[in-house]
């Protein structure tokens, strides 16, 4: 039988008004907005991310899901409020920064170099590798030559665990869209994050491609990676995140378990309606 590829392994101090970190929260958003020339796209927004969960966030368009998104992962930063990633304000974080601090993200329409192919689009993941420093020419040769095969065997078992091993050198283009997902995941696992963010990872994608890719968030999740998960699929949100958080014009309408969600009649109304009523 063969084995199964598993993903390779690769407090602040106290400060006025903030309180101080819980071990069990990898995420905390205190009152966090984000205004673009007056519209409150993001509107005093607080919530904990417990470690080791798969929390799913849903709205309908335009509720604010990906600007809250980009302000987690440093590509806006907030009007008001502050991020803390594992206890430590990061707020005003580049993302190269926040990817070594541990977090990855994925975006809802992936973005890989279409013409290198799918081995390299996933060697150019880890920062900061010898070759790509100015100095890097006059470093001894071998230790370049050494990380890179290094980095390479890293790819190959990262892309095998996605199941794109096969894929690896064809060109990242010509893949499907559902393989891109697959593709954008493994380049965020070489930086081996403890909390992934996934921006509609379902979105147009085949069943069969959508059923490999649940498969492997809950086996990272197992190994202790946190998600959370913008989709608006709500089969897979009520089958597969716990808890469920609602956004409706920039602010949480709801926070709680997927069988509170399928209760909450306002979340019945806007959001789940035709499904609950199936």
């Amino acid at each position: 039988m063969a084995k199964r590829a598993t993903a390779p392994e690769a407090t602040f101090s106290a400060q006025k008004g903030l309180k101080p970190s819980d071990k069990d929260v990898i995420l905390s958003l205190q009152r966090v907005s984000r205004d673009f020339d007056g519209f409150l796209a993001v509107n005093d927004v607080s919530f904990d991310i417990q470690r080791g969960s798969i929390t799913g966030l849903i709205g309908p368009n335009g509720a604010g899901k990906t600007t809250l998104f980009n302000v987690l992962t440093g590509m806006l930063d907030p009007t008001a409020g502050q991020v803390f990633l594992d206890g430590h304000a990061v707020s005003g974080k580049s993302p190269d920064q926040l990817f070594t601090q541990g977090l990855g993200r994925t975006f809802q329409i992936p973005r890989p170099f279409a013409r290198m192919s799918v081995l390299e689009n996933v060697m150019l993941a880890p920062m900061a590798q010898l070759g790509e420093k100015w100095y890097g020419s006059f470093l001894d040769r071998k230790k370049v030559v050494q990380q890179e095969a290094l980095i390479r065997d890293r790819a190959m078992e990262t892309l095998e665990f996605v199941t794109l091993d096969s894929l690896a050198d064809r060109a990242a283009g010509q893949i499907s869209g559902g393989q891109m997902k697959l593709l954008e995941l493994a380049r965020v696992l070489m930086g081996d994050p403890q909390l992934i963010l996934l921006d509609e990872p379902a979105a147009g994608v085949n069943p069969t491609l959508t059923g490999t890719l649940i498969e492997k968030i809950e086996d990272l999740n197992r190994q202790g990676k946190t998600f959370v998960i913008i989709e608006h699929d709500m089969d897979f949100v009520m089958q597969h995140c716990n808890p469920v958080i609602a956004l409706a014009e920039g602010k949480i309408v709801f926070q709680g378990s997927p069988e509170e969600a399928l209760a909450n009649p306002v979340l019945l109304d806007a959001y789940l309606g035709a499904q609950a009523n199936d």
